[in-house]
């Protein structure tokens, strides 16, 4: 069961990244927040339905709930601004690689400490090599586009001195 919510997981990634790369495009194309819009306007419509329809009844509703767990969908509305602008200026891998990144250690720092009512999974050795991994791989992604960058430059500057 794990391995294949593990799978679900890694899809769901797939999916985002897809996603991503798709909004930014259209972010760069009809603007940042106007793809967002879509983006919000769709899932909530979609929501809507699947929790109409599916959601079985549960103790707590949005009113009811603990104010601060409300709150998590603001992030939502932080994370789609930023890699709508971001994604078509740094391209996709680097953004993904960044997310990522983000997520990995803050949920290693929300493990760590137990925050947010998780259980409590120290930093060990394997996590933190982990994450030192991770962001060897941000800085070489970073690295490649910025010699890309440069290679076009020259190539452009030759190309208009021919």
């Amino acid at each position: 069961m794990n391995l294949l919510m593990l799978l679900l997981v890694f899809l769901g990634g797939v999916v985002l990244c897809a996603q991503s790369a798709i909004n930014g495009r259209l972010g760069a194309e009809v603007g940042v927040l106007e793809s967002s819009w879509l983006t919000f306007a769709l899932g909530t419509m979609l929501s809507f339905l699947l929790a109409f329809f599916l959601e079985p009844a549960h103790a707590l509703n949005l009113f009811t709930a603990p104010r601060w767990q409300v709150t998590g969908a603001f992030f939502g509305v932080v994370y789609m601004l930023v890699i709508v602008f971001a994604m078509p200026r740094i391209g996709t891998a680097a953004a993904t690689v960044a997310v990522i990144s983000g997520q990995l250690l803050m949920s290693l720092l929300i493990d760590h400490f137990g925050w947010l009512g998780n259980a409590v999974i120290p930093l060990g050795t394997s996590r933190g090599a982990a994450l030192v991994l991770l962001a060897a791989a941000l800085v070489l992604i970073y690295r490649s586009n910025a010699l890309r960058e440069r290679r076009d430059a020259d190539a452009d500057v030759t190309a208009c001195s021919a």
